[in-house]
């Protein structure tokens, strides 16, 4: 099968993946084998491309946002049919033992392994990955308008519910790509007034387009301070400033992976009043399931961009430069 191949992390200025020919993979027990139709680009991929995320397995084929049709089961595997449609995101696995997954906090688990990172992801003709782990795709969604969905929208879905939010708060979205474009969505339908930071005045445009109240830079004064407000960028010069927006009691969701250097904050200034900053690592089944079946009611409307899978190291860059409109997909 073709794929993306990762051998050794670098710039994507480097053109550190190559589409090369490897044995497609055969199912084990309890595992399907997908063919792959479309598979989002995410943040979390350009970090693991550049090696700011260490690598843990190279050669590695990227890639964690998957929607494909079932194309053979392994053995013992019975939750789907040959040919239905499922999707695949970041986390592969986990132990289903320790404290974490007991108590419902499987994203936390020490023994998660990820798509993509620990084993190989969507950047290919085909993945296979644990039934347990696979999802079904709502009906109205197109496989490219799903994709976008199963890390992006979840993480976003998870950080907006991890900031507490309530009903009619004003939510503040610092950067805006695949992630935030779709919690601008969840969030006005849920009654809240969202207020965007950004540098790129096409991401302002579409972010008014979906309904924001007002759209800006950081550095900017939107119309009055945030309950809530959620980081998409992995800058961590925009702590200070996303902090600097929220009122008495705020809480701030760092929704990164990944994330160069805080700089130093002045205690009263910016952090005192019960300010809250919190990460939010990875998400569980339960966030992926209960997002899918709150995207047709929203309706969520993912924008999309598609590309070919050999032109993965384009769309990075691409990513890179904030010159995507919404969110990436490759089709192989």
């Amino acid at each position: 099968m073709k794929a993306m191949v990762l051998n050794t992390a670098g710039p994507v200025t480097s053109n550190p993946l190559r589409l090369v020919d490897v044995p497609r993979p055969e199912p084990g027990q309890g595992e399907v084998l997908i063919k792959v139709k479309a598979c989002g680009v995410c943040h979390t991929d350009l970090h693991i491309v550049e090696g700011e995320i260490p690598p843990v397995k190279l050669p590695i084929i990227p890639g964690h946002q998957v929607v494909g049709e079932i194309e053979t089961l392994g053995q013992g595997a019975k939750r789907f049919v040959i040919g239905e449609r499922v999707g695949v995101p970041w986390l592969h696995s986990t132990c289903g033992k320790c404290e974490f997954c007991k108590r419902g906090e499987e994203n936390l688990c020490e023994q998660a392994r990820f798509a993509g990172y620990h084993v190989d992801g969507g950047y290919a003709e085909y993945i296979r990955a644990p039934e347990g782990f696979c999802y079904r795709i709502p009906a109205q969604y197109s496989d490219v308008q799903t994709a976008p969905l199963l890390c992006g929208g979840v993480i976003g879905f998870r950080a907006l519910r991890l900031s507490g939010y309530q009903p009619g708060d004003k939510i503040g979205l610092f950067g805006f790509g695949a992630s935030a474009h779709i919690v601008l969505q969840i969030a006005r339908y849920q009654g809240c007034t969202v207020y965007v930071f950004t540098r790129s005045e096409a991401h302002r445009s579409l972010a008014r387009e979906l309904g924001a109240a007002w759209a800006g830079g950081a550095e900017d004064t939107p119309p009055s301070l945030c309950d809530r407000a959620i980081l998409f960028a992995p800058s961590g010069k925009l702590v200070p400033l996303a902090l600097k927006k929220l009122r008495r009691g705020g809480v701030l969701s760092l929704a990164v992976i990944y994330m160069d250097r805080i700089p130093e904050m002045d205690y009263m200034e910016i952090i005192f009043w019960e300010k809250v900053v919190r990460s939010v690592s990875n998400s569980t089944r339960k966030d992926v399931e209960d997002l899918l079946a709150l995207a047709p009611l929203v309706p969520i409307r993912t924008e999309v961009e598609i590309f070919p899978l050999d032109e993965a190291v384009k769309v990075l860059r691409l990513m890179k430069e904030s010159r995507l409109k919404g969110a990436a997909v490759l089709c192989p």
